[in-house]
């Protein structure tokens, strides 16, 4: 998910600082970022809340161009 990392990395956050606020694994949270793991509609809200965004406007595009 670029526009997560590149969300993330805007932010200054390590993969240890999302998944210490998202309260899941270093190794969990880096799985979803590079989509090794499929993200739930519960986190993608989680993890757009701690951008202060709506998870459309994280993966709604990504998801989109799957089409």
């Amino acid at each position: 998910m670029k526009t997560l990392e590149t969300k993330r990395k805007e932010f200054n956050y390590s993969y240890k600082n999302m998944a210490d606020m998202l309260k899941i694994s270093k190794t969990y949270y880096w799985q979803l970022e590079n989509k090794k793991r499929r993200m739930s509609y519960e986190m993608a809200v989680k993890i757009a809340d701690i951008f202060n965004l709506k998870p459309d406007d994280l993966f709604y595009n990504e998801f989109k161009s799957k089409d």
